[in-house]
């Protein structure tokens, strides 16, 4: 996914002339923290968060260009950069907001910490026997029932207990993507599990193939 398909296009931006006050009173209007400041050209000059706001109508700043932060303060990324990149910056920094910038460094979207959390909502609500499905698809050859043996015989193996293709593929259609992460211990444990299958599934085939 590039951040030109996580980035929300429904977005205001301000012009350096435009008006402390006004601003403020926009803000408040779209229930927006952060805005974008650009010049005629659409391109990216500063930005302006609600914190500055407080501190200009304090300080009596009549303009925006005199509370916004720097072009060069402004973390952005490229529409198509991975979609990814906006995640990190946005949680490594505490980002509410992240603007997404063409090749003219010309604001087209906002990456929004809410999107993020929507976005991985629906991934978390994901049936794990689609993951298996798509996982099937890459494996070229290998049927559903192949791909279940060799997942319980890993699930066996990981937990102590045993537990058939059958059992196994059960659980994996009443499962979600979040409620499997929970149950494996994390993500690059599950991560690493399904590896685990794709390997064994293959040497078994390899195996097979050799008698």
């Amino acid at each position: 996914m590039r951040a030109k398909e996580l980035m929300d296009k429904d977005f205001v931006y301000l012009n350096c002339d435009d008006s402390v006050v006004e601003v403020s009173k926009v803000m408040e209007e779209i229930r927006r923290f952060t805005c974008p400041v650009v010049n005629e050209n659409k391109q990216l000059v500063g930005w302006i968060t609600s914190f500055d706001i407080t501190r200009g109508l304090r300080n009596g700043n009549e303009k925006i260009s005199e509370i916004m932060s720097g072009y060069e303060e402004v973390a952005t990324v490229n529409e198509n950069d991975p979609a990814r990149l906006a995640v990190i910056l946005t949680a490594n920094n505490k980002f509410v907001t992240v603007p997404v910038v063409n090749d003219n460094n010309q604001v087209i979207g906002m990456v929004r910490a809410c999107d993020i959390v929507e976005l991985l909502s629906e991934l978390y609500d994901i049936k794990v026997s689609k993951l298996y499905k798509a996982m099937q698809n890459q494996l070229k050859g290998v049927t559903w029932e192949e791909l279940m043996a060799a997942s319980a015989l890993v699930s066996t193996k990981t937990t102590g207990k045993k537990i058939t293709a059958e059992e196994y593929e059960a659980n994996i259609m009443n499962s979600t993507f979040g409620e499997a992460i929970w149950a494996t211990g994390g993500l690059e444990k599950f991560f690493a599990g399904l590896i685990s299958v794709g390997e064994l599934v293959i040497a078994r085939r390899v195996g097979r193939a050799r008698r």
